[in-house]
């Protein structure tokens, strides 16, 4: 470990937070849920986003472009933190998140006003992700800048305490995001709402910039960059310090497979990817879908403060390893409850008339059309596309080279049916009358083509909710004070970033887009669980065996 342990003398010696530091970090913290609203409107609206800006490829492949657009915003969040965490250890952590936000909330502010795919075709898209890729950029050098600037005015021993509140910030931004677009669409009714009220929320942001712009403007240098600048301690190659000596890279590593990859896919399975089961697997209603999820968001965030704390007394390495096994050991038993609980229909259907797609292995295509022009007309992807486009889960089994394809739902049998040959319009008329028909037989066996609202059953629903988002408040809670303890000041902003960005950007925001894949490529809905329990469960072994704890050594080091 590079930073030496805290000697408990020199406690006094210590920065004390009085009520000014207090005010410092809570306009921090305010500054950053602003950016995490802007941030993660795009990922509550991804289904507008979809219809909107991907209309020109079909249902699924454009679900998936919406989600993979989402991701790039992740994707560039490591080159944000190398950009601008080398300017916060030469410029400082103040300068360095101002501009951070004035990126965030100009972007997210376009993005309300860009014209639809149907007003500028295929420019629409491209700037959107043109758009997100400044938003990946901001946010990437925002939140070590934040986590940083707040645990170098915290004293020893309640750094814990006082990161925290940046911890919390990232769910209350999505927490905020969610409530302005559940107020949007119940002040101006759902189709409103869906033809132009959507851009709303994002128009609002730019209210949200000039508040947090103001208030951010009053806060001053962080005490130990003032001091490490004081006393000549600097760097002037914070990349090179961090990334091209053995001894720093190695922790960076460690902090990214041991720490931040968890971290990430816990945080993301949590609170974005339930939302997403939700809404796009269950068939949830949009509206009662934010709603439960604002209400599990609500209860669950306090916990951010109380893992924090308790980080102080005993640890941060033995929380944030338990929620990584906790998580990974049970994913698939609560996703199985939530789908009892959200659409009972649904789940009784799937036990007592379970869905096999009897096809040729040769005969299946993937179902993902990067430019939405394929047909998919052999007999396999035709049972298939229609399935999940239902949401409808089943399973594979193979049949005979040149067989044609069948659907079985419980005791009934549906053959599919060959369209290479038939011309346009035949195969159009063909596929029309085999899809009413298996519609039917589906509705039949119980299968709904959406959630009942009515038979949702709310309570269990936030229940489970809310104990994702406490695995989150576990992992996350922590983790800023952690990373800050890991690096010495003058390249800490630089080091913490890259693998909380890696881990977050890449490990966790990929995690939707990954996860529904890998649904859409199966059948099997429960399927994309499988990235983040090995991803938790990896990251659970190498933090046991490497990862060394900080909570007592010195900052100042």
């Amino acid at each position: 470990m590079s930073n030496a342990t805290y000697p408990a003398s020199a406690a006094g010696d210590e920065h004390t937070v009085d009520r000014d530091d207090r005010l410092v970090i809570g306009a921090s913290s305010v500054g950053t849920v602003f950016e995490w609203y802007d941030f993660y409107l795009y990922g509550s609206l991804a289904s507008y986003i979809t219809t909107h800006f991907f209309s020109g490829v079909n249902e699924t492949t454009g679900y998936i472009f919406a989600l993979m657009a989402f991701a790039a915003g992740f994707a560039v969040r490591p080159f944000g933190a190398l950009v601008f965490g080398r300017l916060g250890d030469l410029w400082g952590r103040k300068n360095t998140f101002l501009v951070t936000m004035l990126l965030m909330g100009l972007s997210t502010f376009a993005v309300g006003l860009l014209p639809s795919y149907a007003q500028i075709g295929v420019a629409a898209p491209a700037i959107l992700i043109g758009l997100r890729l400044l938003q990946g950029l901001a946010l990437g050098g925002e939140y070590g800048g934040a986590a940083t600037y707040v645990a170098e005015h915290a004293p020893h021993g309640k750094r814990g305490l006082y990161t925290s509140w940046i911890q919390t910030t990232a769910t209350m931004g999505l927490f905020m995001s969610l409530a302005i677009i559940l107020a949007t669409r119940t002040g101006m009714g759902e189709e409103a709402f869906a033809d132009w009220g959507w851009r709303v929320p994002f128009l609002v942001s730019i209210f949200l910039l000039a508040v947090s712009m103001w208030i951010r403007l009053k806060l001053q240098e962080s005490p130990a960059f003032q001091r490490m600048k004081a006393e000549g301690k600097g760097t002037t190659q914070p990349l090179k310090e961090s990334f091209a000596r053995w001894g720093n890279l190695k922790i960076v590593v460690l902090a990214l497979v041991g720490l931040t990859a968890g971290q990430a896919v816990v945080w993301y399975t949590g609170q974005f990817y339930a939302l997403f089961f939700l809404e796009k697997m269950l068939k949830v209603d949009g509206a009662l879908t934010n709603t439960l999820v604002a209400l599990a968001l609500l209860i669950g965030t306090p916990f951010f403060i109380f893992f924090g704390w308790l980080s102080d007394k005993i640890g941060r390495k033995k929380i944030i390893m338990a929620g990584c096994l906790i998580a990974a050991l049970t994913y698939f038993p609560l996703f199985k409850a939530l789908t009892w609980a959200a659409n009972p229909d649904l789940a009784r259907a799937a036990a007592t008339s379970p869905v096999t797609v009897v096809a040729d292995p040769a005969d299946c295509s993937v179902q993902f059309d990067p430019v939405g022009k394929t047909v998919f007309n052999k007999s396999c992807d035709i049972a298939k596309s229609y399935l999940a486009k239902a949401g409808v889960t089943y399973q594979n089994e193979a049949a005979p080279a040149g067989s044609i394809a069948q659907v079985r739902v419980g005791d009934e049998v549906i053959a599919s049916f060959r369209g290479e040959a038939l011309p346009k319009a035949d195969f159009a008329a063909q596929k029309g009358a085999w899809e009413k028909n298996m519609g039917a037989v589906l509705s039949a066996a119980g299968y709904p083509a959406k959630a009942d609202s009515a038979k949702v059953n709310k309570v269990a629903v936030v229940g489970i909710l809310t104990l994702l988002v406490i695995y989150v408040t576990m992992v996350y809670g922590p983790i800023a004070a952690m990373l800050v303890e890991l690096f010495p000041t003058r390249i800490r902003y630089t080091s913490m970033s890259l693998p909380y960005h890696i881990g977050n950007g890449w490990f966790g925001g990929f995690l939707p887009t990954t996860a529904f894949a890998m649904v859409a490529a199966t059948g099997n809905i429960y399927y994309g669980l499988w990235y983040p329990v090995v991803v938790a469960a990896v990251t659970f072994v190498i933090g046991v065996l490497f990862i060394r704890e900080t909570k007592d050594v010195d900052i100042h080091a």
